[in-house]
């Protein structure tokens, strides 16, 4: 009895593992930053407003939305979307591109089907040919969705570049916002003063 008992709580924490893992995915960014501060960085607390390139004017309407998590983002390290008082000025991109992948069914190993396309020449009892095969039954795997994000933070009083970064990934979550929002905090992760060099950074966020 007592070691049924314990067989029914070791499957029900087992279940509650993978329902957990089921739940949660991981984000990774490859992530690269510069700081240039003059004469040193902000303070917490300082303002900022949102500058755009004329390709983001309206009637872009996804550039008010990506705003709307690189201000969420920004908040996190200590920046305020202040426009009346703005120190410095905030310009974010981001793209997504899907990248669309081939599945070769039975190919190299068989179990496909291969069309073959050669020529030969010989005479007599034997013959010398070359050709070469193509699979047939060629499938599609799910897309893998690549995307960049990129922000500049610049000091309004110079017009100076004073902080760069971005973030970019291949995952294959569909979902713009969720992913975009925390390559966001990823390409932020260290601010004001990053490492030098890329780094991974990979966020757990629910599915």
């Amino acid at each position: 009895m007592k070691r049924a008992l314990t067989a029914i709580i070791f499957g029900a924490t087992v279940v509650g593992l993978l329902g957990g893992c089921a739940n949660s995915r991981l984000v990774n960014s490859d992530v690269t930053s510069f700081s240039r501060w003059m004469p040193a960085p902000p303070a917490p607390g300082s303002s900022y407003r949102f500058e755009r390139l004329l390709s983001q004017q309206p009637p872009d309407a996804r550039q008010p939305a990506l705003e709307g998590l690189a201000q969420a983002a920004l908040a996190k390290v200590g920046l305020q979307h202040n426009p009346q008082a703005a120190a410095f000025s905030v310009q974010v991109s981001a793209t997504t591109q899907p990248i669309m992948r081939p599945r070769w069914d039975g190919y190299p190993y068989g179990g496909g089907s291969s069309i073959f396309i050669g020529s030969g020449i010989g005479g007599g009892g034997g013959s010398v040919g070359f050709g070469f095969g193509i699979p047939i039954g060629v499938g599609m795997e799910s897309p893998l969705y690549r995307r960049d994000v990129n922000l500049v933070i610049r000091e309004l009083r110079g017009n100076t570049a004073v902080y760069e970064t971005r973030a970019f990934s291949e995952d294959p979550w569909a979902d713009d916002g969720p992913v975009i929002s925390t390559m966001l905090d990823a390409a932020l992760r260290n601010f004001p003063v990053p490492p030098v060099g890329t780094r991974r950074i990979s966020i757990e966020i629910q599915r």
